[in-house]
């Protein structure tokens, strides 16, 4: 595989470069530097200013709105979000139903939905996980029982993110209790406005209201909004877990975050007075993880590559999930490591008396606890890592 940026590549970059300067809002950037909670308007600023430009959906058909990107272009227009600082698409929608229902839906279903989630109309949140049922996720037992053209939907889900935006989720229900887990599970489409539907908060470590349970109480689903056949669900299922994990990998931002963390270690001191990163310990792992996330990055390119000439997400975006969410944590170790004391006090969100009611220390030292808990859950979602394994032992190893 060639990895030098043609002409033609080189000019996108630097297309994609100026639009981002010229186009990214200035006041959802001062609520970044300043650390505020981003509202739903916020979250959607940024992606209906790239719905209007043709550039929110990468990896969609150009038949549905996609731009038709090379797999080099769409490697540079990430590696140029996180060059930035954008904040990112929410993938709920673009990246992870959108494929289930132009690869799985009915026509009718693609014209409803694709396009108002194109152009951020549409809020999707995912209705995956249960109390007990996360990493074994075909055990879970929210039940949906038809009655003529509804299903009658019971049950819970949890540490739905941003959920209490949401205007649609997709969800995994049970349908046939008596067949083989995999095989009684069915994908809905349901409407988060309907009776029956409670979204309770969750706060998190660092005092944010990311994640809510989710409970249904006899929700009224048509059997329009089902996905793929009754009881095949799973199919779907994996199909958008594949999607979710490969974008899971966040090469581009991990490499913002080992910039961070330099940056960092340059200011902050060792114990013989002397910058943290002259330190040869710390330098060290700092070093080891450049060179695990270099390869991680090769990795995803030929994952990219492979994209190009027609071959789906298969066992590689389980190793990308695995290699990146770890990747991810290291990254957040290490700032952490690098504000010292000044890292701990601060949580967001929480009553706090004293000094600990208001962030103390430099700037770039403030969020880095919350920001480390609240990245414990990466190795987690989209399928836990011991998971990932099991599925590279058994597709590529043949165990």
């Amino acid at each position: 595989m060639n990895l030098d940026f043609s002409p033609e590549d080189l000019a996108f970059r630097d297309e994609a470069r100026r639009f981002i300067a010229e186009n990214y809002p200035a006041n959802l950037r001062d609520k970044q530097l300043s650390e505020d909670a981003l509202s739903k308007d916020d979250y959607l600023a940024w992606h209906k200013i790239l719905a209007k430009k043709g550039w929110v959906a990468p990896g969609w058909p150009k038949e549905w709105g996609g731009p038709g990107w090379t797999p080099t272009q769409k490697y540079i227009w990430s590696e140029e979000q996180a060059r930035a600082d954008t904040i990112p698409i929410l993938p709920f929608g673009i990246n992870m139903v959108s494929p289930v229902i132009y690869t799985f839906g009915t026509q009718a279903q693609k014209e409803r939905f694709l396009k108002p989630t194109y152009n951020g109309d549409i809020w999707w949140c995912q209705g995956y996980s249960e109390p007990g049922s996360g990493s074994d996720l075909a055990s879970l037992r929210t039940r949906a029982v038809r009655e003529g053209d509804y299903y009658i939907v019971n049950g819970q889900k949890t540490w739905t993110t941003l959920g209490q935006f949401a205007d649609w989720g997709f969800f995994l229900v049970r349908t046939d209790p008596d067949a083989k887990p995999q095989s009684g599970i069915s994908f809905l489409l349901i409407d988060m406005k309907t009776p029956g539907i409670t979204v309770r908060p969750i706060i998190t470590l660092g005092g944010e209201h990311e994640v809510n349970d989710v409970f249904l109480d006899n929700v009224k689903v048509p059997v329009e909004n089902r996905i793929f056949e009754e009881n095949q669900g799973w199919t779907a299922a994996k199909f958008l877990l594949a999607h979710e994990r490969s974008g899971i990998a966040g090469v581009a931002r991990s490499k913002r975050g080992i910039e961070r963390v330099r940056k960092m270690a340059t200011t902050e001191r060792a114990d013989d007075n002397g910058p943290l990163l002259a330190d040869p310990f710390f330098k060290r792992k700092v070093a080891e993880l450049e060179i695990d996330l270099t390869a991680l990055e090769y990795t995803e390119l030929r994952t990219l590559a492979g994209e190009a000439a027609g071959k789906g997400p298969g066992p590689e975006s389980s190793l990308l999930k695995i290699k990146g969410t770890e990747i991810q944590q290291r990254v957040q170790e290490l700032a952490l490591e690098a504000a010292g004391h000044y890292g701990a006090p601060y949580f967001r969100g929480f009553p706090t008396d004293g000094d600990n009611a208001h962030p103390i220390g430099p700037e770039y030292a403030h969020d880095t606890a919350p920001t480390y808990f609240n990245g414990r859950k990466t190795s987690i979602y989209g399928g836990s890592n011991e998971i990932q394994r099991n599925i590279i032992a058994k597709m590529v190893l043949g165990l």
